[in-house]
């Protein structure tokens, strides 16, 4: 299904809804500790691993959207297949940090996790790393004004247009596609959550910002909600608000992890174990 500029603009419209209080939505729950001295440092070393994957571990291509725009991405690949398998398709989106044209600058240790030899054997999937070349979410207000949302960006339609692609050409599950995304990337993946509920089967969306306007239609996609408590690139508070809403609806899934004194990043434990990849898994459309 290929994202209309209409269906966008009206997405966009909706995004403007202003969004209730944090303090009047949120829910205690407990924090998620940051890893003990031992497992930190062995995380670490696998970590430098993982960065040190070369990146065209990843095909390199451009995608040509139904407007005409060119979108850089990364896919890898499974090791092996058996005729007639199907595996899950899970994309990758980006900071803002990353944003270029170059195809390489997107390819940092969160989308490399996925290529180390344990997980590529354990967990084979076509895993997708488009580059953005402007913001693909954007923002209503600085970070720390309360009821800060977020809005897709107009290289989000592209990306979704490029999902559509693969799936259409490469033996995916489409029962089994997931999305994942840090900071702006976060932001990206809860817009495409509420654009596509059709698509995914489950999301990670980790230090981002997401719309509370868009609750009812997100609610439709199991989440794993992942953000620091020290976090003032993109404070919590909105995550914590959504994840209030969310709540609300009996037929969302929610996890939720608060991290304690975790910064803008992505926890260590997820980069380099494999509980991200467990959850993910385990969720089908």
């Amino acid at each position: 299904m290929r994202l209309s500029l209409a269906f966008l603009a009206l997405a966009l419209a909706a995004g403007c809804a202003t969004a209730p209080p944090d303090s009047a939505l949120s829910q205690p729950d407990p924090l998620v500790p940051m890893l003990p001295p031992a497992d930190s440092a062995e995380a670490a070393a696998t970590i430098a691993e993982i960065e040190a994957l070369p990146a065209d571990l990843f095909e390199a291509a451009t995608f040509t959207g139904s407007d005409g725009t060119a979108l850089p991405y990364r896919l890898l690949s499974p090791p092996a297949m058996a005729p007639g398998e199907r595996v899950p398709l899970v994309v990758v989106f980006h900071g803002a940090g990353e944003i270029g044209t170059d195809n390489l600058r997107q390819m940092d240790r969160f989308p490399k996790t996925w290529a180390r030899p344990e997980i590529r054997e354990r967990f084979p999937a076509f895993v997708v790393a488009p580059q953005m070349s402007e913001r693909s979410a954007l923002y209503s207000a600085p970070a720390e004004t309360p009821g800060r949302f977020s809005r897709p960006g107009p290289p989000l339609a592209t990306a979704l247009e490029l999902l559509d692609h693969l799936i259409a050409r490469l033996p995916v599950d489409t029962t089994r596609v997931y999305a994942v995304g840090f900071s702006m990337g976060s932001s990206t993946t809860w817009n495409a959550l509420a654009l596509r509920p059709d698509l995914f089967a489950a999301a990670v969306p980790i230090a981002g910002v997401p719309n509370p306007a868009q609750a009812d239609v997100v609610a439709q996609t199991p989440v794993w909600v992942v953000h620091g408590t020290a976090d003032t690139a993109n404070p919590i508070g909105p995550d914590r608000t959504m994840v209030g809403l969310l709540r609300r609806r009996p037929e969302a899934e929610v996890r939720f992890w608060p991290v304690d004194g975790l910064w803008h990043a992505v926890p260590p434990r997820l980069l380099a174990g494999t509980e991200l990849m467990e959850w993910l898994f385990a969720h089908r459309r």
